[in-house]
């Protein structure tokens, strides 16, 4: 056998090989696609059986759903669509179109989706309005603050709920009725508010009822049910309360000589040594300040506001005096006056119709200044020296007292002296004050004494004064009635705590003040705010001491 023949044999037996193992090819993945497609058949199917099992689950829930809405709102709101039947549960016929838009929600009812309801009979009240609403079921009782619990630690207003030190949480029914009773002791129920409460009236017992009182009385009548500013103010025992500062906001450097209030019961001056003249805005709380003005050559020795409230007048041991403007804010200085060779214009009072300034001059003369013009328009002179001054009548009348022991009276209109009178156990006088009224007026001496004294009995002859007051054992310094007069405070410069305060209508000394608690230092000044409901107290420590008295309504 040749090569060639061999070599052919060999290449046929191989073709022959190789088309055997490719048909054995060809039948193998026919039949693992076979495999294959009926496992993905069968998947198919597996999967619709069980969408169809979850679409059939979730109609099924949704009916039940559906069914226990249509429950609840029946047991809500009655049968509206379906006709009664008496002592049958009944079923509303919920229409899809008028249905209510409320969803149930169910995060707090650990898995509990009944609601439990109340089947009750009909109540006395619908059987007497003559109402059928039995068919109707009342609202279910809500158990929810039973399974609710609040940890009232956690939050630190809500600590002052606890019973005990150690109590922490609590039911949410019992956190209810503990905020009520909390709200209730920080608000306690007002009586005057019922209606149908009748008034308890005076002089009946317990068991007796008036039948025509209560409100309709109160309100058929004009008698006050408030006691007023007006009424008596009682002795022995002053109600104050002491109150920040005054000048808290700016205290003075140096001695106080002037404190004073405005007409209008808000505003105060202070001045004294430190050259300064500050405005506060009285308030009680804070005392704002509101302006300070520096008088460069003259320490204030006495500030006095004119009494229609528009000026201020400042002086001090100088030839001149300044006027403060507080509509213009503009300080003026005048002097020295006319013909007239005072080293020293510091004491000075002004008329209450503001219109005269009284200076206190050398050897017995008074210096009357119109307060529009600055000028000196006229002089007074008495026998001695003038120490003290005060306006009566309406700025008609002036009273004048020094070295020689009389009280003199004045007649502003001729410039005459109507009534000169000794002063009762007085050597000279120092001090000099008269009532709003000018019913009364008292005299302060430098031996300490304080004589009150009815002005027309003094006038008409009667030397004997009211009463004499002997609690101040050194100089009397500054006095001044309240604004009824109830009340006369005296004070001394050189003593401590040397201030009293005299109920003048049973002419006795209040024994509760300063206090023992209070110190005074020593007062050099005071004012009453017009209304007597704040008292003012300037002393040599550079303080105004402010004061409420609890009587008096109104600054």
């Amino acid at each position: 056998m040749s090569l060639i023949s061999q070599n052919t044999l060999q290449k046929r037996r191989l073709e022959k090989r190789g088309s055997d193992d490719d048909s054995d090819e060809v039948i193998g993945s026919t039949v693992a696609a076979g495999a294959e497609v009926a496992n993905e058949t069968k998947s198919q199917n597996g999967n619709k059986e069980r969408k169809r099992k979850k679409a059939k689950a979730l109609e099924a829930k949704e009916k039940e759903e559906k069914e226990k809405m249509r429950q609840l709102e029946s047991s809500l709101f009655g049968a509206l669509y379906a006709p009664l039947q008496f002592d049958t549960e009944v079923e509303a016929a919920v229409s899809d179109k008028d249905a209510p838009s409320f969803f149930l929600d169910r995060s707090a009812g650990d898995g509990e989706e009944d609601l439990p309801v109340y089947e009750e009979d009909l109540s006395s009240e619908d059987e007497l309005n003559g109402t059928d609403n039995r068919g109707r079921k009342p609202v279910w009782v809500d158990d929810e603050d039973e399974r609710t619990e609040v940890d009232i630690t956690k939050v630190a207003r809500l600590r002052k709920l606890r019973k005990e030190a150690g109590e922490r949480v609590i039911s949410g029914k019992e956190y209810e009725a503990r905020l009520r009773g909390h709200h209730a002791k920080l608000n306690p129920f007002a009586g005057w508010a019922d209606m149908d409460r009748k008034a308890p009236v005076p002089g009946l017992s317990d068991g007796e009822s008036d039948e025509e009182g209560g409100v309709d009385d109160i309100l058929q009548n004009n008698d006050e049910l408030v006691v007023k500013d007006n009424a008596k103010l009682l002795p022995d025992m002053l109600g104050f309360s002491r109150l920040i500062d005054g000048n808290a906001q700016e205290r003075s450097s140096g001695p106080i000589n002037s404190v004073q209030f405005h007409r209008n019961g808000q505003l105060m001056l202070v001045a004294g040594l430190d050259k300064h003249l500050r405005f506060f805005q009285i308030d009680g709380k804070r005392n704002p300040k509101i302006q300070s003005i520096y008088i460069e050559d003259c320490p204030i020795h006495k500030a006095s506001f004119l009494p229609d409230g528009s000026e201020v007048i400042l002086s001090g041991r100088r030839k001149f005096f300044y006027s403060f403007d507080l509509v213009n804010a503009a300080v003026s200085k005048i002097g020295p006056l006319t013909g007239r060779d005072e080293k020293s214009l510091e004491h000075f009072e002004i008329s209450p119709d503001s219109k005269t300034i009284a200076f206190v001059g050398n050897e017995g003369y008074i210096l009357l200044v119109s307060s529009k013009t600055k000028q000196l328009i006229g002089t007074l002179k008495m026998n001695g020296n003038v120490r003290s001054l005060a306006f009566a009548d309406g700025g008609n009348q002036l009273l004048s007292s020094g070295g020689d022991g009389h009280v003199y009276h004045w007649d502003l209109r001729t410039r005459r002296c109507i009534h000169k009178g000794t002063d009762e156990g007085s050597l000279a006088g120092i001090s000099l004050c008269t009532s709003h009224n000018s019913s009364l007026f008292a005299t302060g001496s430098t031996s300490g004494i304080v004589n009150v004294y009815k002005r027309d009995d003094f006038l008409g002859g009667k030397r004997k004064p009211l009463k004499t007051v002997e609690n101040l054992t050194t100089e009397v310094g500054e006095m001044k009635f309240n604004h009824d007069a109830q009340i006369l405070a005296i004070s001394s410069r050189k003593e401590r705590n040397g201030m009293r305060l005299v109920h003048v209508p049973s002419l006795t000394v209040y024994q509760n003040w300063p206090g023992p608690g209070f110190s005074l230092h020593y007062p050099r000044c005071l004012d009453f705010s017009p209304g007597s409901g704040f008292l003012s107290v300037g002393h040599a420590g550079g303080k105004v001491l402010l004061y409420k008295l609890h009587h008096y309504q109104n600054a």
